[in-house]
């Protein structure tokens, strides 16, 4: 069974939702295979604008921001348990060793630790004025870089592939660390996924800059 809905069976009756959204502007057809196959009993989103990571500043997959009841923001967007073990797969058996694969398991395990004791005790819950703090900066670039992209993703929704080009370029020229909005332009492998060679050059020109931020969160 998936894990956030081993999460979710454990907490629904604590009064505790998720709700997953899929970074998708290819649309419904390309998200519901892949929402399928998780057969999730909480609500799943199909955001083809990318609404959600404009609003909330997300800019990978999977991130996670944490919600109370009243409303609140009480951990702003942050890794959800992903680790950059895969940058230490074995290039051609594409494969982890057994350390590497034990540690990245044992981060994930961490991270739904911590969602369970924020539910269940209040835990790792940031004041409101930490949380705030730690919200990402909405730049000019950044918005200007979502008008880019929305543009792009319109042209290319309506068949106009050659002219939304030069917009989604622009949109990740001007927000470079968006892994959401590159990838939507981005090469895929046959899995769907933008895992080809243009992703692992990007990935290497990180250099030492984590591709998936750990969170200020025991185990990481």
């Amino acid at each position: 069974m998936p894990v956030w809905q081993q999460l979710f069976d454990g907490l629904k009756t604590e009064n505790f939702a998720i709700v997953a959204v899929a970074e998708e502007s290819g649309g419904a057809d390309l998200a519901r295979p892949w929402i399928a196959q998780a057969n999730p009993a909480y609500p799943c989103l199909i955001d083809v604008d990318h609404r959600v990571a404009a609003l909330y500043g997300m800019v990978n997959v999977p991130q996670c921001v944490w919600i109370d009841e009243t409303g609140h923001i009480v951990r702003p967007p942050e890794t959800a348990g992903s680790t950059d073990h895969f940058r230490r797969m074995d290039p051609v058996t594409r494969t982890l060793s057994a350390e590497h694969q034990a540690a990245r398991t044992a981060a994930r395990a961490s991270y739904l630790d911590a969602v369970r004791d924020w539910v269940r005790t209040g835990r790792y819950a940031l004041d409101a004025d930490l949380a705030r703090e730690k919200l990402p900066r909405i730049t000019r670039d950044m918005v200007i870089a979502d008008a880019n992209f929305r543009l792009g993703i319109w042209l290319r929704r309506n068949g106009r592939w050659a002219e939304a080009a030069p917009f989604l370029a622009e949109a990740s020229r001007l927000h470079p660390d968006s892994w959401n909005i590159w990838r939507q332009a981005a090469d895929k492998n046959e899995a769907g996924l933008a895992a080809g060679p243009e992703f692992w050059d990007r990935v290497r020109a990180l250099g030492d800059r984590p591709y998936y931020p750990p969170p200020d969160l025991p185990g990481f």
